[in-house]
């Protein structure tokens, strides 16, 4: 069975629909026994689809937002 570090370096490959079977089966079965990867990958998806509903040619303007969130994160630690 998959470890919780290791379904995350599949995850995006997962949502992508872009796993063998045998990985993807592999990722099933632990998702089924996990709920904090369960919770995970639900998170990705729901961030995957907000991400899609931006809109477009703003990207200069969210990569400033983006490092100016990561700078007041780095801050707080």
């Amino acid at each position: 069975m998959l470890s919780c570090k290791q379904l995350v370096a599949y995850s995006s490959e997962f949502i992508d629909g872009q796993l063998r079977l045998r990985q993807r089966m592999s990722v099933r079965m632990h998702l089924a026994m996990c709920v904090n990867c369960r919770r995970f990958i639900k998170q990705m998806r729901l961030s995957q689809a907000v991400l899609r509903r931006l809109p477009r040619g703003q990207s200069a303007e969210l990569d400033q937002l983006a490092s100016k969130l990561a700078e007041l994160r780095r801050q707080q630690r």
